[in-house]
């Protein structure tokens, strides 16, 4: 009947955690094993789902969110909180790293 399937509901469940939550795979990956999910099957539905969504443009999208009312570069202790922030959020560390810089030194701006 088509109940249960474990792919389209990875797919499905990953597709929506990125697309409307701004979540990164690291985070859909632990949420799906945490279903039960097998890890061949995760990383398929992470394959599909980051084929069609840039990862970069998802954490833009949470920073943005994050610092709605600040556009100034951020000190150190901020830093820390926004880095700590997106890494629970499942963002890749370097990604993570490169952009908090940025935004450190103010070179780049979120809009």
């Amino acid at each position: 009947m088509g109940w249960i399937d474990d792919a389209k509901f990875a797919a499905n469940y990953a597709n929506h955690r990125a697309s409307a939550r701004s979540i990164g795979r690291a985070r859909i990956a632990r949420e799906l094993a945490a279903r039960g999910i097998t890890r061949a099957t995760i990383d398929e539905a992470l394959r599909a789902v980051f084929r069609e969504l840039d990862e970069e443009t998802l954490i833009d999208r949470a920073i943005e969110k994050r610092m709605r009312k600040s556009t100034a570069a951020i000190d150190p202790k901020a830093a820390k909180r926004l880095f700590d922030h997106l890494a629970r959020l499942g963002f890749d560390r370097e990604l993570i790293i490169s952009r908090v810089r940025a935004l450190r030194t103010g070179s780049k701006r979120i809009s």
